[in-house]
């Protein structure tokens, strides 16, 4: 029997399981396979959080962007001092009576009317004639049958021009019949152009203007003309009080709702994708519905268009879903309130759950009205836009999915109003976005957010001087490539203190 309590057992067992003592190798590869080890632990999990982070289902309640301060999504840009300046020249001289009279037939949608009689109260000035107020377009896409006096205040625009120019509500009875001369007046012509327009004067009292679209150039032209056009845009031409009255009330609503919010310009719309020919997330039938729509349009020039060229340019409204997207990569939170200024959109619910999947909160002016308050409106498209460009005009932001025609009048107006937020998508940039976003090349969270913000950063209405003409295009062709005077009315009716007393 062994003795476990003798002293060369307990040494025997103490050799067995006490470790030999380790050499410095050992020791080494030791700390070198601890050390790997942290390191893959480290990197293993660091990977997974910005997996995670950057995985994004499309309600915008799970969207992970970085917080921006809501001065940054909300406050307009910092002005400068900058004013709306539009008081005449010392030299400019108050108007006479003429007996040589324009009658005009307005065409186009609202903004594209709007901006056309402003153009025509300069030339009736340049001219030295009475302006007869003019005829609205009847036969556009819409087929509105409004007149002046149903859109626009047309007391009150006389009157408030008749230091610039005369201004009478129709033609005098003897001149009726008389012949007169009809002109589609060349567009993009400069104050030469309508001196050597005088001339018909010589042989007729009346001439008869066709178009009134974009028939001033936007720059040089003398200070008090630019100056003019603003005075007939922003003040004269008020909204009718009906229109004004309702407009005013939606705001008010709005407010009630959710204090601050965004007007969308949402240009989703059957014409707009017809006529730009862009039919990107669109269905076969829907497309070719598009298509035979454009090859029936007699003043649509253009037929054969490649929708996939006019994407990749720039030149296609962004889609609801790319709204969604492009807002809240710019940080809005979902909980924000959007105002919808379109028409019908193009697949209507459909396409608009794409949007509210991310902002919930959307709403139309049949949301905030009543049917009673809306029914006069009903048929009228120009009277309903009216509506739309006053919400829009008082939005604490603006933005347009397409720079359409209302698109450049009202971020003009809020530059002419103080430079309030106008966020300008960058179509041509935000489609490589959005398609590396498809093919799984970007995700959306905060790996987007940076670009988008980056990109939108001198994008938000803050002041600059008017863009001139592309480089290397001459002729009259250059005209059509300069921004509308419309869109950005600096330097001549937007200046410092200073060039107030000019």
């Amino acid at each position: 029997m062994v003795n476990r309590g003798s002293s060369h057992y307990r040494a025997s067992l103490t050799s067995r399981f006490l470790p030999r003592k380790a050499s410095p190798y050992a020791i080494t590869l030791y700390i070198i396979s601890l050390f790997a080890f942290s390191v893959f632990i480290f990197l293993f999990n660091t990977r997974n959080i910005l997996e995670e982070d950057e995985q994004t289902p499309n309600f915008s309640g799970e969207f992970q962007s970085t917080q921006i301060p809501e001065e940054q999504l909300w406050d307009a840009p910092f002005s400068y001092g900058l004013q709306s300046c539009i008081k005449p020249t010392a030299k400019y001289k108050a108007a006479h009576g003429s007996d040589r009279y324009i009658t005009v037939r307005s065409n186009g949608g609202l903004n594209q009317m709007r901006t056309g009689i402003s153009d025509m109260v300069a030339v009736a000035r340049i001219m030295n004639a009475t302006l007869v107020v003019p005829q609205l377009d009847k036969r556009s896409f819409w087929k509105d049958s409004s007149t002046f006096s149903d859109i626009f205040d047309e007391l009150h625009f006389i009157e408030s021009l008749k230091r610039d120019v005369r201004i009478v509500k129709e033609l005098p009875k003897n001149l009726e019949a008389v012949p007169r001369a009809r002109k589609h007046f060349t567009s993009w012509s400069g104050v030469g152009y309508y001196e050597e327009m005088k001339q018909l004067w010589k042989e007729y009292q009346v001439i008869h203007v066709a178009k009134s679209d974009s028939r001033l150039v936007n720059n040089n032209l003398p200070l008090d003309i630019q100056r003019l056009r603003c005075r007939a845009l922003y003040h004269a031409l008020r909204f009718s009080p009906p229109i004004e009255s309702l407009g005013k009330k939606l705001v008010e609503r709005l407010r009630t709702r959710g204090g601050r919010y965004i007007a969308l310009h949402l240009r989703y719309e059957k014409d707009m994708l017809a006529f730009t020919g862009c039919t990107y997330g669109l269905t076969d039938a829907e497309s070719e519905e598009l298509r035979i729509m454009r090859e029936t349009t007699n003043h649509w020039k253009v037929k054969e268009i490649n929708s996939r060229e006019q994407r990749i340019g720039g030149f296609c409204p962004l889609t609801p879903k790319e709204v969604g997207i492009f807002l809240r990569a710019l940080g809005y939170p979902p909980s924000t309130l959007i105002y919808i200024a379109a028409g019908e959109i193009y697949g209507g619910n459909t396409r608009l759950s794409e949007l509210m999947s991310y902002f919930p909160n959307i709403i139309f002016k049949e949301e905030i009205a009543t049917k009673e308050e809306l029914e006069a409106f009903t048929g009228h498209a120009s009277q309903s836009a009216a509506l739309d460009y006053i919400i829009s005009i008082e939005s604490d932001v603006f933005v347009p999915s397409y720079s359409g025609n209302m698109a450049r009048t009202v971020e003009g107006h809020r530059r002419y109003l103080g430079h309030r937020k106008t966020i300008n998508p960058d179509r041509k940039g935000l489609v490589k976005i959005f398609d590396k976003l498809e093919t799984g090349q970007l995700k959306e969270g905060s790996s987007i957010s940076s670009l988008v913000r980056q990109m939108h950063e001198n994008r938000q209405g803050a002041p600059r001087k008017r863009k001139g003409p592309m480089q290397g295009i001459k002729g009259r062709a250059r005209f059509r490539t300069e921004e509308s005077f419309y869109e950005n009315p600096y330097p001549e009716c937007i200046c410092t203190s200073k060039g107030r007393s000019e």
